[in-house]
Formats: structure tokens, sequence, C-alpha cells
């Protein structure tokens, strides 16, 4: 007897096709109470890729959103997971002369069976981050009557052919997913504001206060220096935390944009250090440099936005170390630094005294001060914040270590730069000729 299977009816394939299009609608519904779940923009971006590619049964998607300030669209998410964050913000997509720039501006879906053929679609991406686009659909993320971006599945893994079904299902998940992107958005706005405003009211409080006790004639002449010594000092205070606030909110909202290029680390070192050299040495605090006998190591990210990264962890190696204590920072180049996507790891490690197991918890919390040396809390609670979240946007990561009456060690990783090439993740100049 044959085991070969019975061939389908018209009607068993229009019911088998029914029946899987409802599965479709049905998990379609689960992933939109899904994204309605998160305020987080980074995971639900991530979410929203993930949930193309499965919906669509294609090779990868994305999402680019339209910078309402600027007019560029950005890669802000993928769910190809060799391509970091860092690398994306560096890719602006242009309104004209891109077929996610046709969909921004015209507001409907793009079908394209054959991309590498289709003069509307934008080459510099594919040859930034050496993929070969297929095919794709894209569409418009609309959200209270304005397109904020696109979602784009592409590259139908091999046997599946695009359908209607196929654009309607990612038009519905790109609907759900704007509106989900900006209450995500006002959500960190509003969480933010009220952070700040919380913050500021204790520098506010201690300058009204100088300012009510400088008003009486009966005031000694060095408590009147005092306090405006106290004046100037929480002046300053204020100055750091509106611009810390600043940083962090452009950071939370992926409007801090990247300038990557090729730059040598150990030179960047040697510059910070520098700069602390005159807090280290009040306290008597010598700093060491480590290599592994490499005389450059060449990294791939925004040289200034690495410096303060470095700035914050030597800064409080030093307020967190004892006197005539130790800060050692030790760059660790990859097993093979010429392979794609290798990462180097630099640590700053100090004689301090440790951290405990409950601020352990609270070292990457908003507005989180331990106590110094002196006892006191001083900065704004947001350097180690921002610090992590510059190293996450060049597709790092950030950690540490720490043992009490020993010291604590802080380390994060970043891309190499391959060497004899342009950044990998390098916008495409206007003037680059088409494939």
């Amino acid at each position: 007897m044959s085991s070969q299977p019975m061939p389908l009816f018209g009607n068993e394939i229009a019911i088998r096709n029914y029946l899987q299009l409802m599965a479709r609608y049905d998990r379609l519904m689960e992933i939109s109470r899904q994204l309605n779940s998160t305020l987080d923009l980074g995971a639900l971006l991530n979410r929203i890729t993930l949930a193309a590619t499965e919906l669509t049964d294609t090779e990868t998607a994305s999402i680019m959103l339209l910078d309402q300030k600027t007019g560029e669209l950005r890669f802000e998410a993928t769910s190809q997971r060799s391509f970091t964050r860092g690398a994306m913000e560096a890719i602006v997509v242009p309104l004209d002369g891109s077929l996610a720039g046709w969909v921004v501006q015209h507001g409907e879906p793009v079908l394209v069976e054959d991309a590498r053929n289709d003069p509307r679609h934008f080459q510099g991406v594919d040859r930034t981050i050496d993929f070969e686009t297929r095919n794709l659909l894209c569409v418009p993320m609309i959200a209270y009557d304005k397109v904020i971006g696109v979602v784009q599945a592409v590259n139908k893994h091999t046997g599946s052919a695009w359908t209607e079904d196929d654009v309607n299902t990612l038009t519905t998940l790109a609907a759900q997913a704007a509106i989900a992107i900006e209450n995500a958005r006002l959500f960190q706005q509003s969480d933010i504001v009220s952070e700040m405003v919380h913050e500021l009211r204790t520098p506010l409080a201690a300058l009204k206060a100088s300012t009510t006790l400088l008003l009486r004639p009966d005031l000694p002449d060095n408590r009147r220096h005092d306090i405006i010594v106290t004046m100037q000092r929480e002046t300053d205070r204020l100055t750091r935390m509106t611009t810390d606030f600043l940083d962090l909110a452009r950071l939370e909202s992926g409007r801090a944009r990247l300038e990557n290029a090729a730059f040598d680390v150990l030179s960047l070192i040697e510059e910070s250090v520098e700069i602390v050299a005159p807090q280290a040495n009040d306290r008597a605090v010598s700093v060491h440099v480590h290599n592994e006998g490499v005389a450059t190591v060449e990294l791939l990210g925004d040289r200034g936005k690495v410096k303060q990264v470095l700035l914050n962890l030597l800064t409080n190696a030093i307020k967190y170390n004892r006197e005539n204590g130790e800060i050692h920072i030790t760059v660790r180049m990859p097993t093979d630094a010429s392979a794609r996507d290798a990462m180097a790891r630099l640590e700053v490690r100090d004689t301090g005294r440790g951290i405990s197991d409950d601020n352990k918890q609270r070292m990457f919390e908003k507005f989180f001060r331990a106590a110094d040396t002196a006892g006191y809390t001083q900065g704004t609670g947001l350097g180690l914040v921002i610090a992590k979240k510059i190293v996450e946007a060049h597709g790092g990561e950030m950690g540490f270590d720490s043992t009490l009456d020993v010291g604590t060690t802080f380390y994060f990783t970043l891309p190499v730069a391959p060497p004899g090439e342009p950044p990998a993740w390098s916008a495409p100049s206007e003037n680059t000729p088409p494939s």
C-alpha cells in the first residue's frame, strides 16, 4: 500500500489555508498584547522585529524611525544579531531614493520581489553591513495620523512566496507597534521629567535658604563667605545635573548620535589619565596602564563618548579609593582581533573599599550615589547610568566585580576596528556611487 500522502482537494486546501490564517491572526493578537505590556523602548523595538520575522517567515526584519527634528530616517532595531545598535544609528536612509523613504512619504506599503534589480532600493545599507537584500516588504508605522517610521521584513525563506496575507499582517503589526512606540516615548519623557524635578529640589532648596540668610543684616562676614561658597557649589551641581539629564534623555530616546570612527584607545586612555591626574595626586593614588604588550589598539566608536565613559570610571575609582591606593587600567584584546564583530575589553580596577551587596544591586540605578571615602554622596547619580548606555549604544556591555575591603573592577567592551579598513558602520557618503 502506498505511503504517499493523499492529494488535497479544493475545499480541503481552502480549509487548511483558513486555519493557518486564523492561527496567524491569533498569534498577531497575542504579540499585540505583549507590545502593550512594556514601556521600555529598546525591549519594545526588539520584540517588534522578532515578531515581524516570525509572522512573515523571513530571514530578518528591521525598524527605521523618522527623526522629527532632522527629518532623517535611521535604523533603530533589527533581528539580525550581528548588527549592533551603534552600527544602526550611524546609517541614514535617504527619504528620496529609497523604498523606506517612499513608504514614509506616501504612507503606503511596498512589496519588492527582486530588490537587486529595483532602482528604488537603496544599496547603501547592504554595502555598509555586508548583506544582500533579495526581496522585502516595507510598511509604514502610523500613530495618531502621522508616519513615525517603517517596519520592513527582508528575504522570504527559500520555498516561500509573498502573499497578500503577509502585507495585511505586517501592516497590522506596524499599526500596533507605532502606538506602542509612541506610548513608550511619552512615558520615558514624563518619567525623566518627574525624576529631574524631584532631584532638582535639593540644590534649589539650598540656594533658597542661602539667599534668605544673605539678606539678614546681622550676618557675620565669615558666615557670608561660607554661604556664597555653598551657593557656588550648588550652582555647579545644578549645571552638572542638567547636562547629565540632557545626555540621559538623548540616549534613552535614541536621539544621541554616535560619530563612529577608528581611534587609538591607548592614546585616549593616556589623555584621560592626564585629566584626572591632579585629583589622583591629591589622594596619592597611582594610575597604571596595562596593554598586553600591544603598541596601539584601534577601536571603532565615538571617541568623545568613550572618553566620557573612561573619565567617569576613573574619577569614581579615585573618589572611592584609599589614600595611597592604586588604579589599574587594562586593555584586553580578543583572541582573533581581525574577526568580524571582535570586541576588546577595558577594565578599570581600584584598590578601594569595594561595594557592599546591597549597593551592588543599585550601581546602575538612576540617581543612586554611594557614600565616598569621606562619607558624603556627591555627583548627580547619573554618571554610571549614562556610561552604560553609551557602551550599549556601541554594541558593547558594561559590568563590574567587587570585593569588600579589596577593591572594584568596572569593565566594558567595545568593537575592534578591522586593520586597514574604514569604520565598518560609517554612514555611506552622499557621493558614494551606486553598485
